[in-house]
């Protein structure tokens, strides 16, 4: 057992949430949070089985009429107070993401936390601001306005690599919504996703809101988009797993919102700030230990910068401080297992048969080697074709291209699957005005990558889904549109009758 940060008192009652208590699951499976840095168990727990899924959806239906009958700002009130607590609670919640998830503590205290924070405090100002189109006479003999109504239970599957953010992204939305919701995060990395459903408990939200079911996917994640009680469904994760996703949900005609993989393009024009890409491409390639469905992972590099941008990304890789996450200077952590972490350096072994690894592609040894670890790595020589190029490696892999043309590297950025997020990096307002335009993802920055904002909208096109998480978009996944019309004449024998029966 890990001695640097204890969690099993805080859990000592199990890892499902429902109804407003934590208690144990009823499967006969036992399931140990692993930590990557060391390859130790920090808390086993019994998996939730089906009875534990309809235990929650029928906490969450119960719980319904009450908080969608809610005002607006009885809701917002109770989602600044739990602004307040995941404050209160900053430092320790940091601590057990970065302890579940291998992630370096200055980034669970600088972005996984603060960013929850405050898109907790974005949601509890746009529970005020539900608002339809403004009544008017359309027809000149009535009134239509436009009411937005919770929807009811949502079920909702977030994954593993950003287990506090996703589970904001699921759940906040949804409630700030008038909506009640039961999450199933990830079964590796459960424990923050507790946290905040305990952390809506102490802010005053009532109990059944918020439920969270810590289970097996293909169990438990089935079970849940399926249940006839759920009337939506919102999944973060692969493209393959969201295709499954989609085949159970239809099959009830419930409402679906996906956000899957990525395959991010970074796009190099040759009058770009040289040295602003690189170390753009080293941050955005590496951020969560490249565990990233935004992170970048394909480099196309106008040709007369190709060669300096290799050179200098390269020796920025070499820079980076690969070590325990909970000690201070360390840069990159592990990735989340050592499964994973194998996945990644099966990735990088292929692509030597046809591609050049320039730095990285192995896993550090020494006091490093117990945990689930692999150095930055930079690939050169591949072809667009290849898989490094084309498939989702999610590790701290980064491929770099050469392209002549404007019109070539703006093909290339599009030629994937996916369609999440990408970059333009340009001094020249003509040349990145037309990236943003052409290239097909759901948000692309210009001269930077990776930085994201509750205000605005996360969510992509193609295979990486559809919908949009966070920003007031998020409420039209989460809200029923519902057209009011009223007659103002009081007529009993309507002119528009007369089609249907009798004479004019």
């Amino acid at each position: 057992m890990s001695n640097r940060f204890q969690v099993t008192d805080r859990f000592a009652d199990g890892a499902q949430y429902i109804g407003g208590r934590l208690r144990a699951g009823t499967s006969d499976q036992e399931h140990s949070v692993i930590d990557p840095a060391t390859g130790e168990s920090v808390y086993t727990y019994v998996l939730a089985s089906t009875a534990d899924v309809d235990e929650a959806v029928a906490a969450a239906k119960a719980a319904f009429p009450g908080w969608a009958g809610a005002s607006p700002g009885e809701r917002s009130d109770a989602l600044h107070r739990l602004a307040g607590v995941l404050a209160d609670w900053s430092e320790e919640i940091a601590r057990v993401e970065s302890l579940q998830c291998g992630k370096p503590l200055k980034l669970t205290t600088e972005f996984d936390v603060p960013g929850t924070i405050d898109n907790t405090s974005f949601f509890a100002g746009a529970a005020r601001h539900l608002q339809g189109q403004s009544a008017a006479e359309y027809t000149g003999d009535h009134t239509s306005y436009i009411r937005r109504e919770p929807i009811g239970v949502v079920g909702s599957i977030a994954p593993w690599n950003y287990p506090l953010q996703m589970a904001a992204w699921k759940i906040l939305p949804a409630i700030a919504a008038g909506n009640t919701i039961v999450l199933k995060p990830a079964e590796l990395t459960p424990l923050t996703s507790l946290m905040f459903a305990q952390a809506a408990k102490e802010a005053g939200i009532p109990d059944g809101v918020i439920n969270v079911v810590s289970g097996s996917g293909r169990v438990v994640g089935e079970h849940l988009v399926g249940h006839p009680d759920v009337v939506m469904t919102s999944f973060t994760g692969s493209t393959p797993v969201g295709k499954r996703v989609a085949e159970v949900a239809t099959a009830t005609v419930k409402r679906l919102h996906l956000e899957l993989g990525g395959k991010a393009p970074f796009l190099v024009f040759d009058d770009a700030d040289l040295e602003a890409a690189a170390h753009g491409a080293v941050a955005a390639s590496l951020i969560n230990s490249g565990q990233d469905c935004t992170a970048a992972t394909r480099a196309y590099v106008q040709r007369p910068l190709f060669d300096a941008f290799v050179a200098r990304v390269a020796e920025l890789m070499d820079s980076v401080r690969v070590g325990d996450p909970f000690a201070a200077g360390t840069d990159l952590g592990p990735l989340v297992s050592h499964r994973h972490r194998d996945s990644v350096a099966g990735f990088v072994e292929r692509a030597r048969d046809y591609a050049t690894v320039v730095t990285g592609g192995e896993a550090p040894g020494g006091e490093l080697k117990n945990g689930a670890y692999y150095r930055p790595t930079l690939i050169i020589g591949a072809a667009q074709d290849s898989e490094v190029v084309q498939s989702e490696i999610f590790g701290p892999v980064l491929v770099a291209l050469p392209f002549d043309s404007d019109d070539e590297g703006i093909r290339l950025a599009n030629d994937t699957p996916y369609g999440l997020a990408a970059s333009a990096w340009s001094r020249d307002v003509y040349r990145a005005n037309r990236a943003t335009r052409e290239i097909k993802a759901g948000c692309v920055w210009v001269n930077d990558h990776i930085p994201i904002i509750s205000e605005m909208p996360h969510g992509g096109t193609k295979a990486s889904g559809y919908g949009k998480d966070m920003s007031a978009y998020s409420f039209e996944e989460y809200t029923q549109v519902k057209h009011v019309m009223f007659d103002n004449t009081a007529v009993a024998a309507k002119d528009w009758h007369r089609t249907i029966f009798g004479d004019r």
